[in-house]
Formats: C-alpha cells, sequence, structure tokens
C-alpha cells in the first residue's frame, strides 16, 4: 500500500464526524479521490508535499456535502497554489441546494447572440429559444432559474461583462492558467449561480461551498450596498403589503419572493416604483 493511500485511509476519523449529507459514503469519496490525484501527475506531486490541503479538500467533501463521484460532475479535486484544492461545479452547487431543500429544481444556462431571450416578468420561467446545432454567435450573458419549494419562480441575469469583471478578480485567471481558462462556459454558469444563491433561502452547506470556491481564488464579486427607501416610502407600502397585525398578505408574499426582500427597509429605491405599481 503507497504511502499516499495510507494517508487517505487515516482521513477517515475526521470525515465521518464531519459529514452533512449521509448519502456519502466514505469508502467511495476515498476511492474517488485517489482516482482523481493518480490521474493527475501535477495534483499527484502537490498531493505528496501537501497532506494537509489534502486532508482539508477531504474534510471539505463531508462538511458540504458533495460527491467526487466523476459520473455525477458535481465536485472535483484540483491544484492551486500549491494546494489540493476542492472544487464544486455549477451543477454541484444546483445540486446541494435542491438536496437541502432549498429549490425544487434549477439551471444555469448560457446565452448567445443569436438566440431569443426574453425575460418573462417577475416569477415566470423565462423564454429562451435557439437553434441548438447552428451558429448561435458569442456568448452575451447567462441566468440561472429555480423554482422555489413556494412554486415561485426566481431568475438571475448577468451580462458577459458582468462575468468577466469577476473573471478578472481570479488569481489564476491572471495567470492564464486554471478553470476559466480550460472551462470558460462551466465558470460563467458557476458565475451566476453564485450570485443568484444570495436571493434563495438560507442553506448553510451552499454558502460554506462557495465561501471555499472564493478563498480558493476563483473570483470574487464585490458586494455592493444599493440605496434603500426611506421610512414615508416604507409607510406607503405598509398598508398595501401587510394586514393589520403587520404580517405580510398572500399578494405582498408573493411580491416579497419576487422582488427577493424579507423587511420592507430591505426594498432598493430602484425597486420602489415597480412594487409600489405591482401592490395597487
Amino acid at each position: 500500500m503507497s504511502e499516499l493511500v495510507q494517508y487517505i485511509e487515516s482521513q477517515k476519523d475526521l470525515f465521518v464526524p464531519a459529514l452533512t449529507d449521509n448519502s456519502i459514503m466514505w469508502d467511495k469519496e476515498k476511492n474517488f479521490a485517489y482516482q482523481m490525484i493518480m490521474a493527475n501527475d501535477y495534483l499527484h506531486g502537490i498531493a505528496k508535499k501537501n497532506n494537509q490541503s489534502l486532508q482539508d479538500a477531504l474534510v471539505n467533501i463531508a462538511t458540504i456535502g458533495i460527491s467526487l463521484n466523476p459520473v455525477l460532475k458535481h465536485a472535483y479535486l484540483i491544484p492551486r497554489k500549491g494546494k489540493v484544492c476542492l472544487d464544486v461545479g455549477y451543477m454541484g452547487l444546483l445540486h446541494i441546494a435542491q438536496s437541502s431543500g432549498v429549490i425544487l429544481w434549477g439551471q444555469s444556462k448560457l446565452v448567445y447572440g443569436n438566440d431569443n431571450y426574453v425575460n418573462k416578468g417577475i416569477d415566470k420561467s423565462p423564454l429562451h429559444e435557439f437553434k441548438a446545432f447552428s451558429d448561435r454567435g458569442p456568448i452575451v450573458g447567462c441566468y440561472c432559474t429555480v423554482k422555489t419549494v413556494d412554486g415561485d419562480f426566481l431568475t438571475e441575469e448577468m451580462s458577459i461583462s458582468d462575468v468577466y469583471a469577476i473573471r478578472s478578480r481570479s488569481e489564476s485567471y491572471k495567470k492564464k492558467s486554471g478553470p476559466w481558462a480550460t472551462d470558460e462556459g462551466e465558470m460563467i454558469r458557476k458565475t451566476v449561480v453564485k450570485r443568484a444563491y444570495k436571493y434563495w433561502p438560507k442553506c448553510e452547506r451552499l454558502g460554506t461551498a462557495i465561501q471555499m470556491l472564493n478563498d480558493n481564488g476563483e473570483g470574487i464579486e464585490k458586494d455592493i450596498t444599493p440605496d434603500l427607501i426611506s421610512p414615508e416610502q416604507i409607510d406607503i407600502l405598509l398598508p398595501l403589503l401587510c394586514d393589520d397585525k403587520g404580517m405580510y398578505t398572500e399578494k405582498g408574499s408573493k411580491i416579497c419572493r419576487a422582488y427577493k426582500f424579507s423587511n420592507l427597509d430591505e426594498v432598493t429605491i430602484d425597486q420602489f416604483d415597480d412594487v409600489l405599481e405591482m401592490a395597487q
């Protein structure tokens, strides 16, 4: 038995207590990890030199609750900055949200210049038509649509310039290496999922996964604090969205989910006119 196999085997006592998803099995994941490492000479060399990073990556698999099964295409072990890192793909992020009960289903798609893409409005899935086997032109944007457990549709859209602005903050991209160089389409899809998740119900596993990806240097989106409505504007919306006890009405709850706020003091100035029009 090689030293690497022995080291991986020795991580069971850390892996099993950290599990957040009982469908993840140690005996399978240790084999997937070994296969990935042995298939990449560079990764193999880093794993031998930096055992701690390999340990961290294995524990992250358990903590996040994601599988290295190559058939699923949810997660991978990759070399980055002299360390073995766990990388979770966009399909893996959507899987975590779905398996945690945050969403019923979700998809992340690229939009090309020759596609017909139409935003159908609040609480509706967008229209996206294209000829799959013809020239679709350059990538112009992307979107992520999910269906919540309440039956609502939430869609987040990004132009390709917005995506590339985030890509420019990736340390590996600056060096013309890493997934932005080898798998750009997958990274574009992942970028819009990482932005969209902020408006979904909270999920600790998903938040941990995205924080780990950002810490690994794949590109961090800068948070921009928007201007919020005034107390006077809150007083205008309150009787339109809430009952006499201050609880959201059915219509108010739908508007709240559609515009992605929990409390009226979270409504932005840019949203106010639209929220008011929909509430009246």
